[in-house]
């Protein structure tokens, strides 16, 4: 994987001055345009279509300062349909417009290419297993709210602290599937994992087809597939999130896995009263590479 990421970087450079269609690239890299989305997202830091702006913006500001035709005909050649569209997009990265860059010189924000570099440390392996699951079905209580990439999401926090507490009790009583115990599920994920993107959350269960889901609550069907399910112990959700940047870093690109479409879910095992600390699993869906 890191090989493909690295040659994603390759043909950036090499169009940046043409419109990228990332889902062909994907396919003659051998891999989907969700997983390669989701792995440079994770990795750099950034979106794929951030960097790739910021690459564009990086190289233009050169033709800019240096004098090398007019504004209207540097923005064509970088794909903007007009010099305000360009000069938004420069402003953006530089802080300053076009004109003043030309008359100044500057100052100027440089993107450095990426270059992708596996380093193996000899870490605790990593806690996880494979599931192939028939479909799932999860009930419970959904709301759509903005990605946060650390910390506590206040979003996610006050949907949480609305439901009453006996709701809770009701939930549990009527899981009754894999994955076991209260479920935080992430939905709808945008596939550069923008931060401030919408996502659907539910806070909820697993449930059987027996199970006779009340009106009141919301069920997303998730189809058949496999899942990596890895396991982790400690801060929440410091330790979790730092489990998911290490499925990126170390288990997906030594493993012949990629994550292919659907939910995120984090299973709830054990926990203290306030939360401080917990146990659980993290449910990706996953495919053969």
């Amino acid at each position: 994987m890191i090989a493909t990421l690295n040659r994603l970087v390759d043909v950036v450079e090499d169009r940046l001055t043409d419109d990228l269609d990332v889902a062909d690239l994907a396919a003659s890299l051998g891999t989907t345009e969700y997983h390669l989305r989701r792995l440079f997202s994770s990795l750099a830091g950034m979106p794929l279509s951030e960097y790739v702006r910021r690459r564009r913006m990086t190289v233009a500001a050169a033709e800019v300062v240096d004098g090398r035709g007019d504004l209207l005909g540097i923005a064509v050649r970088y794909g903007y349909g007009s010099a305000e569209a360009f000069g938004r997009a420069f402003r953006a990265v530089h802080g300053v417009s076009p004109g003043q860059a030309r008359r100044d010189g500057g100052p100027l924000r440089s993107q450095p290419r990426l270059r992708f570099r596996l380093t193996v440390e000899g870490a605790a392996p990593m806690d996880v297993r494979l599931v192939t699951s028939p479909g799932l079905r999860l009930a419970g209580h959904a709301a759509r709210v903005p990605l946060v990439h650390a910390g506590v999401n206040p979003a996610i926090q006050r949907h949480v602290a609305s439901i009453a507490p006996e709701e809770h009790a009701r939930l549990k009583a009527l899981g009754d599937a894999e994955p076991a115990g209260l479920l935080a599920v992430s939905a709808d994920l945008d596939p550069d994992r923008r931060e401030g993107s919408e996502l659907t959350y539910l806070h909820g269960v697993a449930v059987s087809d027996a199970v006779e889901v009340p009106g009141d609550l919301d069920v997303l069907p998730v189809p058949a597939g496999s899942w990596a399910v890895f396991r982790a112990e400690g801060t929440y959700p410091a330790t979790l999130q730092s489990v998911w940047a290490a499925t990126a870093t170390e288990w997906f690109p030594s493993n012949p896995w990629r994550l292919r479409e659907g939910p995120e879910i984090v299973a709830v095992l054990d926990r203290a009263a306030d939360f401080s600390t917990a146990t659980v699993e993290l449910w990706l869906p996953v495919e053969p590479a």
